[in-house]
């Protein structure tokens, strides 16, 4: 072999090497933009999760006030009801009371 193909031979694994390490770095390179494109996407849908949990908190809330009120509407209603029917039968008790000693 002569000395000729020696360097070429040499030259040609000194570009081997080369273009082995670029091709490391630029997986490096590749690995931290994709990590950072992937704690990107996670922050966005983190934040986009909490947006979502208190709009349906907001939401819920606000349900509850409306069924609290309408609860205690329909409450009050049924109430006065049946206030008044005890206290238009408050009499006749009476009188059934009155009625019982008296005969008794």
């Amino acid at each position: 072999m002569s000395l000729e193909a020696i360097k070429q031979i040499s030259a040609a694994e000194d570009e081997a090497r080369q273009a082995v390490l670029r091709a490391q770095q630029k997986a490096r390179e590749s690995v931290k933009e994709v990590e950072i494109a992937g704690k990107e996407a996670i922050a966005a849908m983190i934040t986009r999760a909490e947006s979502e949990v208190a709009h349906l908190k907001r939401t819920a809330d606000q349900k509850a006030a409306d069924q609290a009120i309408e609860l205690a509407s329909t409450t009050a209603n049924r109430q006065a009801t049946l206030r008044a029917r005890a206290e238009g039968r408050i009499d006749r008790a009476a009188m059934l009371i009155v009625e019982r000693i008296v005969n008794v």
